[in-house]
């Protein structure tokens, strides 16, 4: 069995992305690992090309800016295309893995022996991961429903299959929903820990991806010094993490030079969330998005 590993990331020292925590979290399992490196304004490039030049495979690439693609986030999933393309056809797996995600060790026997098993089963495209979504600091992951709580991240090395949307799942044929297994393994996704004045700069930089109209206006800043910091306080419900976190991300987790403190007891759900919650746990019904069908 081959699997290959793969993702695109650009700026990656500018937005304080652990694009290396990530690769490095699920290379060990992996034959190679395609990485799509944008043009950037930082040292990106230097970075993915000293992590392991016998599995790292770079493609260089221009990420295309016009209003078209900068809308909705199409352009992280035309780049994630262009990783996946680059992929030998003699690979059965394709790892994906996003530059602000990273899987704890104690997981990957689990996800290789998940990949042996199906391999050969044609009617299983992909495999489906559980998400722990850190805020603010390490020691916060979010509890509220606008979290999502399941995503593909292998798939099948089918080149009918594509990144969908802002490339936060994958679709094949015409907008047909990948056939999933669900697996005991979770993404550690920290995209939202960071230092508060990177955080915003990072925040108004993917806002230029989507265009959402009044993004800006709401999102909640504070100064220090002259520079605006992003107000993580601004969050619903939040949950003490008392787990421990990839060996990736040790020394990451040790330069941390920011404090934030949720308590918990003030956590709070809209009206919209709690009948989400009510319908699905009370009446068995899903009113979630889900990107996948799982067989």
């Amino acid at each position: 069995m081959r699997v290959t590993g793969f993702t695109f990331i650009r700026n990656a020292t500018k937005f304080d992305y652990p694009v290396v925590e990530a690769i490095n979290s699920i290379l060990p399992i992996c034959d190679d690992f395609v990485v799509a490196v944008g043009n950037s304004d930082d040292n990106t490039l230097d970075l993915i090309q000293n992590i392991d030049k016998k599995k790292i495979k770079i493609i260089e690439t221009i990420w295309d800016d016009s209003p078209e693609l900068k809308k909705g986030g199409k352009v992280f999933a035309r780049e994630t295309d262009k990783a996946f393309k680059a992929i030998s056809m003699y690979a059965d797996w394709a790892f994906y893995i996003q530059g602000d995600e990273v899987v704890h060790e104690k997981y990957l026997n689990t996800i290789y022996s998940s990949m042996e098993k199906w391999k050969d089963d044609k009617s299983v495209d992909g495999l489906l991961f559980n998400y722990l979504h850190f805020y603010g600091s390490y020691d916060y992951i979010g509890i509220s429903p606008k979290w999502y709580n399941h995503e593909i991240r292998v798939i099948k090395n089918n080149k009918a299959i594509y990144s969908f949307r802002d490339a936060q799942g994958f679709r094949k044929g015409i907008d047909e929903k990948l056939n999933v297994k669900p697996i005991d393994a979770y993404v550690y996704h920290y995209g939202w820990v960071k230092e508060p004045g990177t955080m915003m700069k990072k925040a108004i930089n993917a806002n230029s991806f989507y265009q959402e109209k009044n993004f800006l206006k709401s999102l909640k800043s504070k100064d220090s010094n002259g520079d605006k910091e992003f107000d993580y306080s601004s969050i619903d419900s939040l949950s003490l993490f008392t787990g421990t976190h990839p060996k990736v991300m040790a020394e990451r987790i040790k330069r941390k030079n920011w404090s934030f403190e949720h308590d918990i007891s003030f956590n709070r759900l809209s009206l919209r969330y709690k009948g989400k919650i009510f319908i699905k746990k009370y009446l068995g019904i899903n009113t979630y998005y889900e990107n996948y069908q799982v067989i």
